[in-house]
Order: structure tokens, then sequence, then C-alpha cells
């Protein structure tokens, strides 16, 4: 008659060792943002634990650069911050989908000011035992927004409550004319623009002439 295998404890059948149980993530909201683009730039993190209750909230000003570098000193500062803190197992949330799909290799990374943030960021990935980065919303990734503009406010020393009223431009006030430079589909200012989200403004265009 056949006996019947008895396991191991802690083990499997037969004393081979159990499967080690994947640890939680935890999870990183990241975001980065330029007014201007490129112009004043900064980025907020927010990172949770496994539990979903805050640990971290990070922002810094990075000085005049793009949106996508911004989003990237974002990720690079919460794959920091896990690391340091041994956490081992991570997921990313960003509203970036071109951050979002480079991470992935869904698409190349042409941008010569990206390709070392890039690769800083995928060789960090790499050593958690799990990682995963996925697109949000904006509205899903709210606070790491406002940190992101916190960190532009202070430096311009306003708070983020006064920047949003204060910005506004009064209707009775002449209409401001900043020089802008059109490339490659896109108006990029050669100043900074400082008002809040979603505030409507009416663009002139008159290309200006050589002399």
């Amino acid at each position: 008659m056949a006996r019947t295998p008895q396991s191991t404890r802690g083990g499997g059948l037969f004393g081979e060792p159990a499967p080690e149980a994947k640890p939680a993530a935890h999870r990183a909201n990241v975001d980065g943002g330029s007014r201007g683009n490129p112009g004043p730039a900064s980025y907020g993190v927010v990172i949770r634990d496994p539990k979903g209750e805050i640990i971290a909230r990070l922002k810094k000003y990075i000085g005049r650069t793009t949106n996508n570098v911004a989003e990237y000193y974002g990720l690079i500062a919460a794959l920091d911050y896990a690391q340091s803190n041994n956490i081992r197992a991570l997921r990313i949330e960003s509203d970036s989908e071109l951050l979002v799909k480079q991470m992935r290799g869904q698409y190349k990374v042409k941008s010569a000011d990206l390709k070392p943030l890039f690769e800083r960021a995928k060789k960090m990935s790499q050593a958690f035992s799990s990682f995963r980065i996925d697109h949000v919303y904006r509205e899903q990734n709210a606070e790491a927004d406002a940190l992101a503009n916190e960190a532009m406010d202070e430096v311009s020393g306003k708070s983020s409550a006064a920047s949003a009223t204060a910005a506004i431009p009064s209707r009775s006030n002449e209409p401001k004319k900043l020089k802008a430079r059109y490339y490659k589909g896109l108006l990029q200012l050669n100043e900074p623009l400082d008002l809040p989200d979603n505030t409507e403004v009416e663009i002139l265009l008159r290309p200006k002439t050589k002399s």
C-alpha cells in the first residue's frame, strides 16, 4: 500500500520549499509640470503603503525645463524613496502617457534630454522584486499635481491659495504681450505665464517679420 506523502512544516510536499509569498505593493502617484514648457518646473509624489495610507509626500522645484523632464524627475524621486526605505514591491501611477509607454517599452525614447533619465529610471525599476507602472487620468493624480504646483509657487514666493486668485488678470487690465516661438506643432512661450490651470486666454497670432 502506497504511503501518502506528508508535507514538511514551512514547505511543500516531499519537502520542497514553499513558494515565497509576494510582498504587498506600495503605490506612488507621480507628476511633473512646467510653466511655459520649457519654463519653471517641479515634481510632486504621493506614496501610499499597501493599506492605502499616505506615508510620504515629496515635492521639489528643479529649475527651468520641460514637462516631460519633470515627469521623469518625479518618477526617479519615487523610485529613490522606495529603495531607500526597503520597499520591495512598487506600483507607479502617472497621468503622463509618454512616461508610462516609454517605461513599458511601447514608445522609443528619442529625446536627448529624456534618454539618461529613462535609462536611470529603468535600471532602478529592475531592482524591485515587483514593479509596474500604469497610466491614470489627471483627476486620479490630483494630489501629486497639487504638490508639484506648490513647489513652483513656493519658489515664486506665492502660496498655492494665493496664486489661484492673484494670478488671474483683471478684465480691465490691458492685454499682456508675450513673445513665443512656434516649433514642430507647439507654441512655446519665451517667458513663463504664471496662471492657474484651466484659465482661458485669447491668442492673436502675428508672425514677426524678419528685418
